[in-house]
């Protein structure tokens, strides 16, 4: 089992992954879809649903540096808190309240549901 270094190394490589593929998902759907801040919202959908994914097929195994490396790093860069709240006060103060609750209920509640789908799929497909 690596030391302190090899699962921060773990921790670090995996959040430059992950925040790589948050930038590109951003840069391509916002492009795509104007008013709404599709992107952060994408990212932090299917980053809930592999969330679940990953609580189930590497929490219940011994896989510590596989486990901090995807779900510390991969996906703890690839979803984001701190977006989703800019994005969120910067429709308030636009006075989009309708659509700023709408985000927030989303990223929220979207996320949650799609964590708790992951681990349905995972122990479904018989990985835990």
């Amino acid at each position: 089992m690596p030391g302190a270094w090899g699962e921060a190394a773990a921790v670090a490589g995996g959040a430059a992954v992950g925040a790589l593929g948050r930038w590109g998902a951003g840069v391509w759907l916002n492009a795509r879809w104007s008013g709404f801040p599709l992107g952060t919202l994408f990212v932090n959908l299917l980053g809930g649903l592999l969330m679940g994914v990953a609580l189930v097929w590497l929490q219940e195994r011994s896989f510590g540096t596989l486990r901090l490396f995807v779900m510390t790093g991969v996906l703890g860069g690839f979803t984001t808190f701190s977006a989703f709240s800019a994005e969120s006060l910067t429709l308030l103060e636009r006075g989009q309240w309708a659509m700023a609750a709408a985000h927030t209920l989303t990223h929220v509640l979207g996320a949650l549901a799609c964590a708790a789908l992951g681990v349905v799929l995972a122990r479904a497909g018989g990985l835990g």
